[in-house]
């Protein structure tokens, strides 16, 4: 059973990067970065189908050269997700990858040399409608903002990141997003707050750098967590020193968790003890590896013993107690039947995937209908 979530959120801009709305009333959308090499365009298209599939609403591609660039016009005719080329220092190159499909150009105008080149790129991105990311890091600041403020901190980020949107303001360019990433999250949920005040346009949020899997994603959840819950954000990724899939499917989680996006089979499983009926932990595993490839929303619960799970159970769509000798099921909070531990997770993964078949056509017959 799916619950609106109680954020209100900040009112921003809407930009569109390809297909994708960010900003407004859109919902948050997750985002992840290949790690391939660009040049390697089968490696690089491989790596962005995965991630497609794994839920990423818009990938980032690394551009660092004109012959990457030229790789990047070819993984765009192989792919459908929106991709954004990240550009660091040449103009020329952002040129380019806008003349081949780009839907979204991560640059800093001031990072590009002179004005020339500035109002060339923007031009070419009005002409286009593409729009740009400035994306400002606390391990990448300005010599000047180092010098001035002695080391990275919130008030360098913002004014590094509203040197770069006065360039934009100049040319009355305002088809742009902005991020401030910190590795630190004190750093960075300020930064976000500070800078959310100053502008209407759409925020990337990000702690960059956050570390490997379990690590990062702890650092991410808190910091975005954050500033999720006070409203703040309109795309976001989760960087992970890890396959990059794993980005998304923590993005997703992250959503999933505050009720801002739903996608797949939302799991509420305990974490087990001695009440146990059943080997909950080896049975979420399964499930959850199993079901990957589910995409409507359901939530499932999934409890070991008859304590919390008929409370738990009532208010899934499918949800299961743990009891003795065989355990109950409940469909949309009443008592449906009841399985055996020896095929439970076989006839949990053939009840969930019923039900979003079920579900899915109940979806369709609506628009249908509408």
């Amino acid at each position: 059973m799916q619950f609106e979530s109680p954020i209100v959120r900040r009112k921003s801009r809407k930009i569109w990067v390809g297909k994708v709305p960010v900003g407004g009333d859109a919902p948050i959308s997750v985002q992840s970065m290949t790690n391939t090499d660009t040049c390697d365009v089968a490696a690089t298209v491989e790596q962005i189908r995965r991630l497609e599939a794994a839920g990423a609403d818009i990938v980032r591609v690394s551009v660092p050269t004109m012959d990457a660039a030229e790789a990047f016009g070819a993984i765009r005719q192989q792919v459908s997700v929106p991709l954004v080329a990240d550009i660091h220092f040449d103009y020329r190159i952002a040129l380019r990858v806008a003349d081949l499909g780009v839907d979204c150009l991560r640059i800093n105008p001031g990072n590009i040399g002179r004005e020339k080149r500035i109002r060339a790129v923007v031009d070419k991105a009005r002409d286009l409608n593409i729009p740009i990311r400035i994306g400002v890091n606390g391990g990448s600041l300005e010599k000047d903002l180092q010098k001035k403020y002695g080391e990275p901190t919130p008030d360098a980020l913002v004014e590094s990141a509203m040197r770069h949107v006065d360039y934009l303001d100049q040319y009355d360019f305002q088809n742009f997003k902005v991020s401030v990433k910190a590795s630190d999250i004190f750093m960075a949920t300020a930064a976000y707050r500070k800078l959310a005040t100053q502008i209407e346009q759409p925020l990337h949020l990000g702690i960059t750098e956050a570390g490997g899997l379990r690590g990062g994603t702890v650092k991410s959840a808190v910091g975005l967590g954050a500033l999720l819950l006070d409203g703040i954000g309109d795309t976001l990724r989760i960087s992970l020193a890890a396959d990059p899939v794993e980005e998304v499917k923590v993005g997703w989680d992250l959503l999933k968790s505050l009720r801002l996006r739903s996608k797949g089979v939302n799991f509420i499983a305990c974490p087990s003890c001695s009440r146990q009926n059943f080997d909950v932990v080896k049975t979420m595993n399964e499930l959850e590896t199993r079901l990957e490839d589910v995409t409507t929303p359901l939530d499932v619960a999934v409890i070991g013993c008859i304590v919390n799970g008929p409370g738990e159970a009532k208010e899934a769509d499918i949800g299961l107690a743990g009891g003795t000798p065989s355990h109950a099921i409940y469909i949309d909070g009443q008592p449906d039947h009841k399985l055996k531990s020896e095929t439970l997770v076989d006839d949990l993964e053939r009840l969930i995937r019923a039900r979003a078949a079920a579900k899915e056509e109940q979806e369709k017959d609506l628009i249908a209908k509408a």
